[in-house]
């Protein structure tokens, strides 16, 4: 069984569109994106620096549109699961045609904008807590009222929350474990975003959704959401909510995956999966160089 995942935030890197908009009819597509998403998305995709592209409001949609220019260039079987990280859920919805990929990227613009704002108002930042024992890095999070924003397996924590309280982290990490400060904007998939969720809700609300073709997991706990309705519910809640990648990698073996396709920018998940799936073929389809080896590896993963 194959599955499609879809990165988030952090994926991002300088020119990663520049090979996707000589494949005949993507950069239409891409033009396209870009009025949904509202951003310069050819110019941001191609010429822009890191540092301009690691603003959270041309991130996510930037991340969205990459990931779903790629995916319509792809065959992919009726039974493939779907999933992705934070923001690469909209893709993953889009991939499994919960809703179309313009609606996807412009939802990823509207969250975007909304997180840059909220991240705006109090001083807040995400660190990488890598290794230790995963229950005592949370337990050590919950007692500086800090949050395991992104629980991604393999040994890897992202707390967030106040910038005092990821010092007090840093300066007296868990047992066995090291903390990294991360270049973020700000304490995302915790209470801090709640300006962002309500935004987010407010255009998803009036979303028609059509419920997944294939398996589609959620990051609230990685269960196979099978409404689209719900699926979007997820997704809003999901702003201010960890994201649990190590349950979605759990569902995924759970369900017999045997090949885990990352879309563009790809790398992020497949260094995860590798570690906690062992024995699971991926492949990072980085550039359309990588499209022949794509297709015979979903051939190869597909049961239909």
């Amino acid at each position: 069984m194959l599955a499609i995942v879809a990165p988030g935030q952090g994926a991002q890197k300088p020119g990663m569109l520049v090979p996707w908009l000589e494949v005949t009819g993507l950069s239409a597509l891409a033009e396209s994106f870009a009025a949904a998403g509202g951003i310069d998305l050819i110019r941001l995709g191609t010429t822009a620096d890191a540092d301009e592209i690691k603003d959270t409001a041309v991130t996510q949609p930037l991340v969205v549109a990459s990931a779903l220019l790629a995916a319509t260039t792809l065959t992919i079987p009726a039974d493939a699961a779907s999933a992705g990280h934070s923001v690469g859920e909209l893709a993953a919805a889009a991939v499994a045609g919960v809703i179309d990929a313009e609606t996807a990227v412009r939802a990823a613009g509207i969250r975007g904008a909304a997180m840059a704002r909220a991240c705006a108002l109090t001083p807040t930042s995400m660190s990488a807590v890598l290794g230790g024992d995963t229950d005592a890095v949370l337990d050590a999070l919950n007692a500086l009222e800090l949050v395991g924003a992104n629980v991604n397996g393999g040994g890897q924590i992202v707390a967030a929350g106040a910038t005092d309280a990821l010092a007090a982290l840093a300066a007296h990490p868990p047992a066995g474990a090291r903390v990294i400060p991360l270049p973020v904007a700000g304490a995302f998939h915790t209470a801090y975003m709640s300006p962002a969720q309500n935004a987010v809700a407010e255009y998803l609300t009036g979303v028609e959704a059509t419920d997944p073709s294939r398996p589609l997991l959620t990051n609230s706990d990685g269960h196979v959401v099978t409404s689209g309705r719900a699926y979007l519910d997820l997704l809003t809640a999901q702003v201010t909510r960890p994201v649990r990648w190590d349950s979605c990698m759990a569902t995924l073996a759970a369900l017999g995956v045997t090949g885990v396709l990352e879309l563009p920018p790809a790398g992020t998940l497949i260094g995860l999966i590798k570690r906690d799936l062992k024995g699971v073929a991926t492949l990072a389809l980085k550039t359309p160089d990588d499209l022949d080896k794509a297709a015979a590896f979903i051939d190869e993963h597909s049961e239909v």
